[in-house]
């Protein structure tokens, strides 16, 4: 069996598109089995620069299956965009795209609920995309939800948005926002529906079989480990499980049947938003990070906070999901850098010198933001790598550095990308 389920390692944006789109070659099925729009991933091809949020990655694989399974929350306006943007650009892709019936829809409130959360808590707030992520995961888990699957029912569909109006327009009223109308809201919803109706599919027929005939599949997780709901900096997350274990909500795959789990993580740390981030800089390597690796959020703008490698965040992360193995990408951004440092645990608030290091499982977002990290240093190599195809041709000191990650983490580096392109990829051998 060859079910390959890939999962950022960090905060996201680790180039998971990147890696995803490279697999999905040889691949039968790809698919996405959590999160929404509120997430970007930038895929550079043949066939040109695509920036897509919610179409899994293999849409540039003439013979591959494109999979958004129940766990992923559908934006249809977006949804169609980036359908109707593919096709534009030569990609046959409504024969090969499933959509379960079983999605969520984020609906015209969803964004407009979050905007109100985010600025009734001021100074607090969480830093969301305000694509109303968490609106709509609530509503899916207090049995508030509309499904694709109540849009082929019309009379359904009405009725449970004339509930769901009835109890957000008060909301958006309390607050001076103008109340929606339900009408329009049908009108606009069905006229969406009609234009995707013939993608939505079950798709769990179709991977078991892929399953049972040892066919090749990749898993494409949104997000990143520690922007989990459980397990990430609460409450600076995201509303979904970004983990490897959510294949099986997300999917209907069994964790068991998942043998190969890739963590992606930049050679560097990033986030974008608010929430600790232990090793960020503000100085001038912080900038070239910053301005090197074009670390703005794809679906934001926003420039994301930079830091050092932090190989306490990353162990933890791939003890918790299985990693067998590391992509780690960006590396070139690193190229021009004399001295390069690696974040190895953290001294805890209070804590006295010569204690043993503390780790990031031991504590909250609050006490995370109060660590100091503590780091190994280790010398750059100072030329350019986006040419070098063989780890070997590498300079001794960008070697050495991945080596030390792979210690550090435990987990082996089996993929380095140094560079956007779909050929700017290297394989590395086992240490």
């Amino acid at each position: 069996m060859a079910v390959t389920v890939i999962v950022g390692a960090q905060w996201g944006d680790e180039a998971k598109g990147k890696i995803a789109d490279l697999l999905s070659g040889q691949a039968e099925i790809v698919a996405r089995f959590n999160g929404g729009d509120n997430a970007g991933h930038t895929v550079m091809n043949e066939y040109g620069t695509f920036k897509v949020r919610l179409t899994p990655n293999g849409f540039s694989s003439p013979d591959t299956i494109c999979i958004m399974g129940p766990g992923v929350v559908v934006n249809l306006e977006t949804l169609i965009g980036e359908i109707e943007f593919i096709e534009s650009q030569g990609i046959d892709l409504r024969s090969r795209l499933w959509i379960s019936p079983r999605c969520h829809l984020v609906m015209p409130y969803h964004p407009l609920l979050e905007g109100i959360y985010e600025n009734a808590k001021g100074d607090a707030r969480t830093g969301t995309t305000r694509r109303g992520m968490g609106p709509v995961y609530a509503d899916k888990v207090s049995y508030n939800g509309i499904r694709l699957a109540d849009l082929a029912d019309e009379k359904v569909f009405a009725e449970k948005l004339r509930i769901q109006l009835a109890i957000k327009n008060p909301i958006l009223e309390a607050f001076d926002i103008q109340t929606l109308d339900a009408e329009a809201i049908f009108t606009e919803k069905m006229g969406q529906y009609v234009r995707i109706q013939a993608q939505v599919r079950e798709s769990f027929g179709i991977l078991q079989e892929a399953i049972a005939k040892d066919k090749e599949i990749v898993l494409e997780g949104a997000q990143a480990a520690l922007l989990d709901n459980t397990w990430g900096t609460y409450p600076y997350c995201t509303a979904s499980t970004t983990l490897a274990g959510g294949v099986s909500a997300g999917l209907g795959i069994a964790p068991a049947l998942c043998r190969r789990v890739i963590g992606v993580a930049k050679a560097y740390t990033t986030r974008v938003g608010m929430g600790p981030i232990p090793t960020e800089l503000f100085d001038s390597d912080g900038k070239v990070l910053l301005e090197q690796g074009h670390e703005y959020g794809t679906v934001t703008g926003r420039p994301r906070r930079c830091g050092w490698f932090d190989a306490d965040l990353v162990r933890f992360t791939a003890q918790l999901n299985g990693f067998t193995e590391l992509a780690l990408t960006k590396l070139d951004v690193l190229d021009s850098l004399p001295r390069i440092k690696v974040c190895i645990g953290y001294r805890a608030p209070d804590q006295a010198e010569g204690q043993e290091l503390a780790h990031y499982w031991q504590g909250d977002a609050h006490w995370l933001d109060r660590c100091q990290p503590v780091y190994e240093e280790l010398p750059g190599w100072q030329q350019p790598t986006t040419d070098v195809h063989y780890f070997h041709e590498l300079p001794a000191a960008a070697q050495g550095y991945v080596r030390r990650v792979e210690a550090l983490v435990g987990v082996p580096v089996r993929i380095l990308s140094v560079g956007p392109e779909r050929d700017q990829v290297i394989l590395v051998p086992p240490a």
